[in-house]
């Protein structure tokens, strides 16, 4: 009985140790496992990001704090995970790229709807105060390394697609972003059309023209540190008392000079979403704007004013999109005022992802 006993014992022991082996060998590369039902799963460090505190957070909805070379600092990165993601480990995803604005925090992106889609993953990278979601040509300011579209476009992304269990390709990728988030989501889904299937602005900074001026130079406020125009046109946590775009740097560092003379400003036109609308043939294009109450103290009467530039743009091209002008924001969900305001960019959101989910099946 003893003998027969350690038998079972020796071949439960071996059986186990065979099913412990095959899981590991057949689990997709790099896919992330939480420790438990509550823990954030660990991720590894690659592609020039190294992690420089655990992650924070529950098993589906949590932030990274990393590092790397292209971007001098620590920034967040916060990752929500449909509620099943670990019942099915053969399962892929697409992934949504969620762009916030100035300035703001990944970690304070908190609008529900980022959390209702059980059929994608969500990533908010951090896009710092000021970022615009670009290579800045001055490299030498105080303000150290600001390398932006690098740290997104070849570091993000590929991290996330060998970490998680996600579909790495065009067609199952989206970028959407919210004022300078807006900005960022239409220059990437132009400079990178093989990475992004869909792309929507949020009440986005999308006309950076000669011919919106008052865009540019609330860009050039936010570099330069010109706090009381930018605290009163933010779209995220904004202290008059401790302002969140010091250092200020001189006004040349983002995009080289902005004035439009001579074709010394060439670079803010090689990055306006507006001139370039050829470049989103093959692309889900959305637009939320609202109007502001028409007053031009609200930033939302100047990013309305961008939003309706790029969409006669589109239609000269023929380019399909969806446009969404809830106006004073009456009958767009409850909290919507009209404003540059979160209660507006809530319901934006509950109308794009259930879009996005049905362009990511098709």
């Amino acid at each position: 009985m003893k003998r027969t006993a350690n038998r079972t014992s020796i071949w439960w022991r071996t059986v186990t140790a065979w099913l412990v082996a095959a899981v590991a060998v057949l689990a997709p590369e790099g896919a992330a496992r939480a420790a438990d039902g509550t823990e954030p799963p660990k991720l590894t460090d690659g592609f020039g990001l190294t992690q420089s505190a655990p992650a924070v957070g529950t098993a589906t909805n949590f932030y990274l704090t990393v590092t790397t070379p292209q971007v001098a600092g620590e920034h967040h990165i916060k990752i929500i995970l449909p509620s099943g993601y670990y019942d099915d480990p053969a399962r892929r995803y697409p992934v949504l790229y969620f762009l916030h604005g100035s300035p703001d925090d990944p970690i304070r992106q908190t609008y529900p709807a980022l959390s209702m889609s059980n059929e994608m993953i969500t990533v908010v990278p951090d896009g710092g105060a000021r970022s615009w979601y670009a290579n800045w040509l001055d490299q030498n300011t105080v303000l150290g390394a600001q390398n932006w579209e690098n740290f997104h476009l070849k570091q993000v992304i590929p991290f996330v697609d060998a970490n998680l269990r996600t579909i790495a390709a065009k067609k199952s990728r989206a970028v959407a972003g919210i004022s300078m988030g807006g900005f960022g989501a239409f220059h990437y889904a132009q400079a990178r059309p093989d990475l992004f299937g869909q792309t929507a602005s949020l009440s986005g900074d999308i006309d950076l023209s000669a011919n919106s001026m008052d865009l540019r130079f609330a860009v050039v406020a936010s570099v330069t540190d010109a706090l009381g125009a930018m605290c009163a046109s933010s779209s995220g946590y904004c202290d008059p008392n401790e302002s969140a775009y010091k250092p200020g740097v001189d006004s040349d560092a983002l995009f080289g000079s902005p004035y439009p003379v001579f074709d010394v400003d060439r670079r803010w036109n090689e990055v306006d979403p507006s001139q370039h609308v050829d470049r989103f043939a093959g692309t889900g294009v959305s637009l939320y704007t609202g109007d502001g109450g028409g007053s031009p103290t609200n930033m939302e009467f100047w990013v309305a004013g961008a939003a309706k530039n790029v969409k006669a743009r589109m239609d000269a091209r023929g380019l399909p999109y969806h446009y969404v002008d809830y106006g004073d924001g009456a009958g767009w969900g409850t909290q919507c005022d009209g404003g540059h305001s979160p209660g507006c960019w809530e319901q934006d959101l509950r109308d794009l992802i259930p879009r996005l989910e049905r362009a990511f099946a098709s």
